[in-house]
């Protein structure tokens, strides 16, 4: 089994490489996860800078004491995969980014779509997209990963337009599509962004809007996903034929 992983904000360690990981992580570390003297650890900041560490002794309850000796910083996975994800109902989008995270998605971008029945307003919204980057996090560290995906703010149509007319490759997820995505031509390189609609799929006027801006509609599969499940479906499909999980 893989170490586990925790957040650091920075790797200043003290003489000797001596680094102390204390607050909530930790707790976790001490309290939780009961870490003992020899374990392996590692450390990263979330933005792909990381560490090796080996558990030296514990402090109280929220303080472990590792060896610290280097940093090593893995660079951004090419291609990058984006997914913009219409608003789902409760929490079903903390399950999107869960899942997403977990297959390797690299940014998720909330989508405010016309047809969802979800609205992210004032503080409502605040609150819902910070539970959202708080579960990538979580993910993040419970996946193994160095390199969080990045939670952009909530979008508009317009918006999400923009971002598929500068991608490499752009594609919506639409029963209309003729080609599966499983069969797509996929750069080696740059930018995918693929557009997951609501439970109510995509508005015919935001798919001319999207097609417009060059991105095609594809379909997953036989079966009908729900929102929540569709954009990690179809990230595994893209993340396989790219190449990143071989």
């Amino acid at each position: 089994m893989t170490a586990p992983v925790f957040v650091v904000e920075h790797f200043d360690a003290g003489g000797g490489g001596r680094y102390v990981l204390d607050g909530p992580e930790g707790r976790h570390a001490v309290s939780v996860k009961r870490l003992r003297p020899g374990e392996d650890v590692v450390l990263t900041d979330g933005a792909g800078r990381w560490a090796d560490c080996v558990v030296l002794d514990t402090e109280g309850k929220d303080r472990l004491i590792v060896q610290l000796d280097s940093v090593t910083e893995e660079p951004p996975e090419e291609p990058r995969v984006t997914v913009v994800q219409a608003l789902p109902k409760g929490d079903r989008g903390e399950l999107a980014v869960e899942t997403m995270t977990e297959v390797g998605v690299d940014t998720i971008v909330p989508w405010a779509a016309a047809r969802c029945i979800t609205q992210w307003k004032g503080d409502r919204g605040l609150k819902a997209l910070g539970k959202w980057r708080a579960t990538a996090r979580e993910a993040g560290k419970q996946s193994r990963r160095v390199r969080f995906p990045e939670v952009a703010e909530a979008a508009t149509t317009k918006q999400v337009a923009a971002l598929l007319a500068g991608a490499d490759f752009a594609a919506v997820l639409h029963e209309s599509g003729d080609e599966p995505l499983a069969t797509a031509e996929l750069p080696s390189s740059g930018e995918i962004v693929l557009v997951v609609g609501p439970e109510g799929g995509v508005a015919p006027e935001e798919l001319a809007l999207f097609e417009g801006a060059g991105a095609k509609p594809y379909r997953l599969g036989r079966s009908v996903l729900r929102t929540s499940t569709a954009g990690t479906a179809a990230a595994a499909v893209l993340l396989a034929r790219t190449g990143r999980w071989s």
